[in-house]
């Protein structure tokens, strides 16, 4: 066994494939080494199997995000081998490949479950974007299996942490609109958890037991995008073998999340704008029109008016899709969430990484207080899982954060409090030392410090008389 497989055989068993895992099915020594090189080269998790029986093995005792399949296998040939394959995990996409690309033999591999199907000699990049495509399905199949399962249970925002003013607004507005069909904007920084308040305002709706489909608009070229979306009709362009369904019609009576929604070209948004509209579209090279009912949320890190300004986005799609708008405000805006983010995380990654984490220190704490966190929730949670896995204790002390974090850390003294201090206290503690600093900056002038920190003045006088800071006469200048 190479090197390379070794490695990607122990990242695939490790879970810690960024792209994907893939099982490839081939009797060519050549052939499975060549498909592997080019998937490793991707960030692909790849294993391979020289038989059909070796294949299905694999697949018994490992998952896959993707099976690339051999037709002409010696033995029992690929088409037997898909139907064991479909008949262990029917949501198991598997792209048929071979020397043997007739019609006939498409079809029977379509009509039989495949995926896909590619002729060798294959075309590198054709090949690459039917793998991604297949891996995304699969991932979004397996995300509504997951939310199907969380019915089970009523859903109270359990996954959604805070008890800030801003989140508690949030709450207040996605139990509001979900119940109704309208388009729903979510706008925000990078890693404020657009997704996240996405999957919730679908779990309280009408469709909770519908697909939630999401897909990233900005990871895909145009046309691939539009394919996902619409799907196409056989014969639509020079790979397309077989009609194959959209994500629109994969979301019927469901919800359909467009993240990213400010990358797609102005072409796509025209047909995007017509769904909204008519609730109607055709798939690529089709002449039927296909109706569905689907709701839209959308999402962006950028400013949608502006780009309208600019003549970069459509101005029709932007009202059709700020019917109702949910600004989610990041972490800096929201630093008392900051402690209940943390223990969320550090029990989610103690538990997922097995480790007898049990704690946050309050030395750890005072850093992630005071930072301003630019990647927000998400980078919160990379610096937790970090922490996690680096410990060797019960404990997340201070010298397990980046040392960027703490560099950027605030101006308070790690060893300021008492040892016995609880965490309410110091989290008191560092809100009265920070609205204080801030305060100072400003002269004194609460009406200057409340707009620096984002909050009504009435918000930050509450937060004065609670933590009992006293107010100073304003200096002159």
């Amino acid at each position: 066994m190479s090197e390379a497989a070794v490695i990607s055989r122990s990242t695939l068993h490790s879970g810690a494939a960024p792209s994907g895992a893939v099982l490839i099915v081939d009797d060519e020594a050549e052939i499975r080494e060549s498909l592997q090189t080019l998937l490793e080269m991707e960030g692909y998790a790849v294993e391979t199997a020289g038989s059909g029986e070796d294949g299905l093995v694999h697949i018994g005792e490992h998952p896959f995000d993707l099976i690339l399949l051999d037709l002409a296998l010696p033995g029992r040939n690929g088409l037997e081998i898909l139907s064991e394959i479909r008949a262990h995990d029917s949501r198991l996409p598997v792209i048929m490949i071979t020397a043997y690309g007739t019609v006939e033999n498409a079809v029977r591999a379509m009509q039989a479950g495949a995926a896909n199907f590619v002729q060798k000699p294959w075309d590198n990049e054709k090949l690459l974007a039917d793998v991604r495509a297949a891996v995304g399905w699969r991932r979004a199949e397996e995300e509504n299996v997951q939310l199907k399962r969380a019915l089970k249970q009523r859903y109270n925002f359990e996954n959604i942490v805070g008890k800030s003013e801003p989140m508690l607004k949030i709450f207040d507005l996605v139990a509001q609109v979900a119940s109704s069909r309208s388009t729903v904007l979510l706008q925000g920084e990078s890693g404020t958890g657009k997704e996240v308040i996405a999957k919730a305002i679908h779990l309280h709706s009408p469709r909770r037991d519908k697909p939630f489909v999401p897909v990233n608009t900005g990871s895909m070229p145009a046309d691939l995008l539009e394919s996902t979306l619409f799907g196409h009709v056989r014969g639509a362009f020079t790979s397309a073998i077989a009609s194959k369904k959209g994500l629109f019609e994969v979301a019927d009576k469901g919800t359909l999340f467009l993240d990213e929604i400010a990358t797609m070209g102005m072409e796509t948004q025209a047909k995007i704008l017509r769904v909204l509209q008519d609730r109607r579209f055709m798939h690529l090279g089709g002449i039927q029109e296909l109706q569905v009912d689907v709701r839209i949320i959308a999402a962006t890190n950028v400013d949608l008016r502006q780009m309208v300004r600019e003549g970069r986005f459509r101005e029709d799609l932007f009202y059709r899709l700020n019917v109702i708008t949910i600004e989610l405000p990041p972490l800096r805006q929201r630093k008392e969430d900051i402690p209940l983010l943390a223990e969320h995380f550090r029990k989610k990654y103690a538990e997922e990484n097995v480790r007898p984490v049990r704690s946050i220190t309050p030395e750890a704490l005072r850093p992630l207080m005071a930072y301003s966190w630019p990647g927000n929730v998400r980078e919160l949670e990379n610096v937790i899982e970090r922490a996690v896995v680096l410990s060797s204790g019960t404990e997340i002390s201070a010298d397990l954060l980046p040392d960027s974090l703490l560099g950027r850390g605030s101006s308070f003294s790690m060893h300021d409090a008492p040892s016995d201090s609880s965490l309410f206290e110091i989290v008191e503690d560092v809100e009265r030392r920070i609205i204080t600093d801030m305060l100072e900056r400003c002269n004194w002038n609460q009406t200057e410090a409340a707009e620096h920190f984002h909050v009504p003045l009435s918000t930050l006088n509450q937060k004065i008389r609670r933590l009992n800071i006293e107010i100073k006469k304003k200096g002159r200048g």
